[in-house]
């Protein structure tokens, strides 16, 4: 039996940073957009390009491995060099592969860095899309949890029918929707949420969710709709996780930005194994923070994800205080 077994995306990653980009600030009356520029008609340098593994789905499952966890991951695949690198990678982190190869080409994704360290993303998404319930080996689906990430089109309608295959099994579900499901709104994801038992999400899409509310507000709307318990991130601001009896709040610590991509997974799939752990939010919370503040000061989603040993070392040193609210 798995641990988890990760559902999502697998992308081919590529990472362009060069210094020829500017940023451009937009305010209108909805509030202030950040736009990266290039010059028109230029050919411009890069100063470096790295290719690595990315997509949800596969963040999630590496992270969950290198904490110590017994992990597959469920996606698709395509044909060629892209999808047999992805396989390859996968397959060095001791992560077990359900993926199904179809026709087509794997997911690819252009990583822009921007001067402030946030980054623009260019994605494809191949055939992530079509994951078809016949694609899914039903008889190897043993685990403690699943952990979906967003999925689109086929792959969406496939995921809710896997969520029922969780109830019937009694596997718990961590569901982390992305802004492509959260504007769809909380109706169109109920089939998924409402068999949750960890929503992780941030500040933006849980408004997206539930409409805009103080945040004690959204996560109770969120907790009204089925899981047990919510995280709401806010980036570098404060975040909340609420669960039957207490609202946690707390501070990320302050760390040098290189690169934010992949922070997200790298928080929730820690935070998981805190859950699956069994040693309570706070530790969850703590685990969270120090392999997504690891993952924010180097480039790329998961080359400096921590092992469990390393993430404990880590915690030793967090300057975090966890403020909790009896209910």
């Amino acid at each position: 039996m798995y641990d988890v077994i990760t559902v999502g995306s697998a992308t081919l990653d590529v990472f362009a940073r060069t210094r020829f980009s500017e940023l451009i600030k937009i305010i209108d009356p909805k509030g202030e957009t950040d736009l990266l520029a290039f010059p028109s008609g230029s050919k411009i340098l890069i100063d470096e390009l790295e290719f690595t593994t990315g997509g949800g789905g596969t963040n999630t499952a590496v992270s969950l491995s290198r904490l110590g966890h017994k992990v597959a991951f469920l996606g698709k695949l395509g044909e060629g060099t892209n999808s047999d690198f992805i396989h390859k990678n996968l397959k060095k982190e001791k992560i077990e592969l359900l993926c199904a190869h179809g026709k087509g080409k794997a997911g690819y994704s252009v990583i822009l860095d921007t001067l402030e360290h946030d980054r623009t993303i260019l994605t494809y998404k191949g055939v992530n899309d079509e994951l078809g319930l016949k694609d899914i080996p039903l008889n190897r689906l043993k685990a403690k949890w699943f952990y979906f990430c967003a999925m689109m089109g086929e792959s969406f309608h496939t995921l809710e029918r896997i969520a029922e295959f969780a109830q019937q099994h009694n596997i718990k579900i961590a569901f982390n929707p992305s802004t492509y499901l959260a504007e769809k709104g909380s109706l169109n994801l109920k089939h998924i949420i409402s068999r949750t038992e960890l929503l992780v999400l941030n500040k933006e899409e849980a408004c997206l969710l539930v409409g805009q509310e103080p945040v004690e507000g959204l996560l109770f709307k969120l907790r009204g709709l089925g899981p047990k318990v919510v995280v709401i991130t806010d980036g570098k601001n404060n975040f909340y996780v609420i669960d039957e009896n207490y609202i946690y709040e707390a501070t990320p610590p302050i760390v040098k930005v290189v690169d934010t991509t992949g922070a997200g997974d790298a928080f929730a799939s820690s935070f998981l194994s805190g859950i699956l752990r069994k040693k309570g939010i706070e530790f969850a919370i703590k685990l969270g923070l120090v392999n997504s503040a690891s993952v924010i000061m180097h480039y790329g989603a998961k080359n400096i994800l921590l092992t469990f040993n390393q993430a404990m070392k880590a915690m030793k040193t967090l300057n975090v205080k966890i403020n909790k609210k009896k209910i």
